[in-house]
């Protein structure tokens, strides 16, 4: 019999090297810096660069920024490179990088943000602003508030109401097509050639352009109540739709398609019909996705102008019946307000209309989303007691 021998009690394993090599004979270092001074100290270098190029050198602000970052990128490849050598230095250099790419998506965000509120604030909580419309207000009104012998006068009132009604009978329109669409794709269709030819035409509307929709729209009702009656509010829903279906049918698809198999399987053994499965197990588990991609979409068109101007177009008072007449929404009032002034001598109180409007629709989209998110998170499943 062979005898196992054991180490001696006491010994201890070899200390492990500083550097090792791997299969290719790379050398690697062991060495990893544990604290970000170094790049923290460097970024101030960096900033002192920007500042001495901007004020000292009259260089422009964004090649001086640019010039600062380089400076930056340099200096932190060559400090990391001789603390931790060259791995090391390359995911610092790659971490800047990220970081400066989230830097310059977040700016113009915040930049247009801060713009839309300072500019908007003042004029878009007033509550006259809130409750007036345009009818009747002229450029002699806006000359008198500049001069300071009137008040401030024209509101968007109507164009809040507008934007609400004609947003509800697009998404009135489109849930349920594209809802039905997705259930068909995902439940029944799965692999025939219909499924596949609507994912492509579904991809297809995604990509075309919201003037394409409004001139579909404002031809489709031309032949129905001819060219001078066919500019209406249900028109516009009409476009609108036409951008929001392939939204609702893209994500619907993929919510149905998370639902687990086991699911379904278990209510189809247990002799549940295929349709009262899908409405008793599939919908309400993919209630939370479904209904926040819905909103979602929703707040994708409602901003929506070219579309309506072409088959809804301008009005200036009031108008609740989207099935006779013009009616009006802020994204065209905030155009309309922007590129034709009621008074083009005295701009700025066409200027504050466009501005608290731009804010109004800003507020409602925020708003969406986070409703969305709120829906998310009541219909989400429960994953225990």
């Amino acid at each position: 019999m062979s005898t196992l021998t054991t180490p001696p009690t006491g010994t201890q394993d070899p200390p492990r090297p500083s550097r090792l090599e791997d299969v290719d004979g790379v050398v690697l270092s062991r060495v990893r810096p544990t604290t970000n001074r170094p790049a923290l100290l460097l970024a101030g270098v960096a900033v002192v660069v920007a500042l001495v190029l901007r004020l000292a050198l009259d260089v422009h602000v964004a090649l001086a920024l640019v010039l600062a970052f380089v400076v930056y990128l340099v200096s932190v490849y060559a400090v990391y490179r001789t603390l931790g050598g060259p791995r090391v230095a390359v995911d610092q250099v790659l971490r800047a990088l990220i970081y400066f790419a989230f830097v310059c998506a977040i700016v113009p965000l915040a930049s247009l943000l801060w713009t839309v509120v300072s500019e908007g604030a003042a004029r878009a909580f007033n509550p006259s602003f809130l409750n007036q419309t345009m009818n009747g207000v002229t450029g002699l009104h806006d000359q008198d508030y500049v001069e300071g012998t009137g008040p401030f006068v024209g509101g968007a009132y109507h164009a809040i109401v507008g934007t609400l009604v004609i947003t509800g009978l697009a998404t009135l329109i489109s849930v349920p097509i594209g809802l039905f669409t997705s259930i068909y794709i995902v439940e029944y269709g799965a692999k025939s050639r219909l499924a596949r030819w609507i994912r492509f035409f579904v991809d297809v509307m995604t990509g075309i352009p919201s003037i394409v929709a409004g001139l579909f729209a404002f031809a489709l009702f031309v032949q129905i109540f001819g060219p001078r009656d066919a500019k209406m509010g249900i028109a516009g829903a009409v476009a609108l739709s036409v951008l929001m279906i392939p939204t609702v049918v893209r994500n619907s698809e993929e919510m149905l398609r998370i639902v687990p198999n086991e699911l379904r399987e278990a209510a189809l053994a247990l002799g549940v019909p295929k349709w009262r499965t899908i409405a008793k197990v599939v919908l309400p588990t993919a209630a939370s996705g479904l209904a926040s991609g819905i909103t979602l979409a929703i707040a994708r068109v409602i901003g929506e102008t070219a579309p309506l101007l072409v088959a809804v177009g301008y009005a200036r008072a009031l108008n609740l019946d989207a099935l006779a007449g013009p009616m009006n929404t802020l994204a065209v009032y905030a155009y309309s307000m922007f590129t034709k002034p009621l008074s083009p001598a005295v701009r700025d109180p066409s200027l504050e209309r466009a501005w608290a409007a731009a804010l109004l629709l800003v507020l409602i989209v925020v708003a969406l989303n986070l409703l969305a998110r709120l829906i998310a998170t009541i219909f989400a499943p429960k994953s225990g007691r």
